[in-house]
């Protein structure tokens, strides 16, 4: 963690819960092994009209590929493509032998390193039957202290501006996806207590996944980039 961002990052009120040291995890039932396929599935997603490749009605440039080199290293990569869409990286656990699903009470931590290019959209979100969405995060270049941390079961969300959130940066997230109230922690600091929460009987399945903007609601890449990529390093969830 990095600890002495910690005290910058705690706000009063709502958004913060009041600050403090988070609670114990619990008992680990997920340890990311992103290279595995019986607990990943590569290039494909219900998220995404038909399954993929594409989805172009969110905005997205995305064209999802299988490559392990675009996703099975933590590395998630999109490379610009002649037809205008992007290869891009998206692995997720929905379809996968395992299948596995987060719940309600859960605890995800997840280390990654954001990307610097304009027009990269990485996120790990959360997805089942159309619908239970929970974003641990989305980030844009072009807003570079910005982190998006939304609970779109329930309409909430938070802008979270930080020094420390920034264009190559690594970035220590925290949720609890609380039954009353999803909390987001962030490099050690609680920063949002949504006090929505998901229910009791809510459960999903991972999404991690580096897409591309087609410059609706944020610029798409400059013409002369064709790579971007994010990393995440660490990924686990813990069940109380």
């Amino acid at each position: 963690m990095l600890k002495d961002f910690f005290d910058r990052f705690r706000r009063g009120g709502e958004h913060s819960g009041g600050g403090g040291s988070a609670p114990p995890a619990g008992e680990l039932v997920l340890d990311a092994d992103f290279s595995s396929a019986e607990q990943w599935v590569a290039g494909r997603s219900w998220a995404y009209p038909d399954g993929g490749p594409t989805n172009p009605g969110d905005n997205k440039l995305d064209h999802l590929v299988e490559d392990p080199s675009y996703s099975r290293t933590g590395r998630f990569r999109a490379t610009r493509r002649s037809d205008g869409f992007w290869d891009a990286g998206l692995l997720t656990t929905e379809g996968s032998a395992e299948d596995f699903q987060v719940r309600a009470g859960d605890v995800l931590e997840a280390r990654v390193r954001l990307p610097g290019e304009t027009g990269a959209w990485p996120a790990i979100w959360t997805w089942l039957d159309g619908g239970q969405e929970i974003d641990v995060f989305e980030y844009h270049p072009d807003n570079p202290d910005l982190l998006e941390l939304s609970n779109r079961v329930r309409g909430r969300y938070l802008y979270f501006r930080d020094p420390a959130v920034r264009p190559g940066a690594w970035v220590d997230l925290r949720v609890e996806f609380g039954a009353r109230s999803v909390v987001w922690w962030v490099n050690g600091a609680r920063v949002f207590a949504d006090r929505r929460g998901v229910g009791r009987s809510w459960r999903a399945h991972l999404i991690v996944n580096l897409s591309v903007c087609a410059g609706r609601y944020h610029p798409a890449p400059d013409p002369d980039v064709s790579e971007m990529s994010y990393e995440v390093a660490e990924l686990r969830v813990y069940r109380r």
